[in-house]
């Protein structure tokens, strides 16, 4: 089963999430954190498949605080609005950490708990390993993670990159690796974006690895108990 909800951050900040349910007992929850583009069908999808395979999951609207509502496709000119949201939220990224920690808090009877985020909301899920209390984190070609890599996540976390991206130089992901050597860094042969089977820099060969990866963690962490 899945839905639209209505969530309330811890400073009342009210906004939309979607959820979905698995058959049976879960497996444990999985936060899944949006790109830009908000919490579109692909997203929505993306909720609807792990809940396919036992897990909760659920999706908040993050940028619900500036547009509610907002959701786009992938045109030149859906990036653009999407990245003038981002420039925002990131001055305001406890925020949002408010609105992922109430998604969390959602599912939270799920057992342990994942955040796995994509574009911007890879970015946002090693921020949320680092500050939130989650139980392990997937973060897909974060841009910006190596301003924070400082900070040291409290949890297992994986990060993925493709290695043609042009929005994230390969310098940026050292800086990363350098400053975290516990987090497991992947590089695939690919680009920005290839994870989304609804964009054309979406590379199957890409997705299918690193989502066995992604699998592989939760399974062990969130199913399992291992490595928390």
């Amino acid at each position: 089963m899945s839905e639209t909800i209505k969530l309330t951050a811890s400073d009342g900040h009210t906004f939309d999430a979607y959820r979905a349910d698995p058959d049976g007992k879960p497996l444990g929850g999985v936060v899944v954190i949006q790109e830009v583009f908000g919490v579109n069908v692909h997203i929505r999808d993306l909720v609807e498949r792990w809940a396919a395979v036992g897990y909760t999951a659920i999706a908040p609207a993050l940028y619900d605080r500036w547009e509610p509502g907002f959701e786009t496709g992938y045109e030149p000119a859906d990036i653009e609005r999407g990245r003038a949201h981002k420039a925002t939220a990131n001055e305001h990224l406890d925020q949002v950490m408010a609105d992922v920690d109430a998604a969390r808090e959602a599912i939270s009877v799920a057992g342990r708990i994942g955040a796995v985020g994509f574009c911007w909301g890879g970015f946002v899920t090693y921020a949320a390993a680092c500050r939130l209390d989650i139980d392990a984190a997937s973060g897909y070609y974060g841009g910006g993670i190596h301003e924070i890599a400082a900070e040291k996540p409290k949890c297992p976390t994986i990060l993925h990159f493709g290695e043609s991206d042009a929005s994230i130089p390969m310098s940026d992901v050292d800086t990363v690796r350098k400053a975290q050597p516990n987090v497991d860094i992947f590089i695939y042969d690919a680009g920005h974006g290839f994870h989304c089977d609804m964009r054309g820099s979406y590379d199957p060969r890409a997705a299918a690895i690193a989502g066995m990866r992604t699998m592989r963690l939760f399974e062990d962490v969130l199913r399992r108990g291992e490595g928390a």
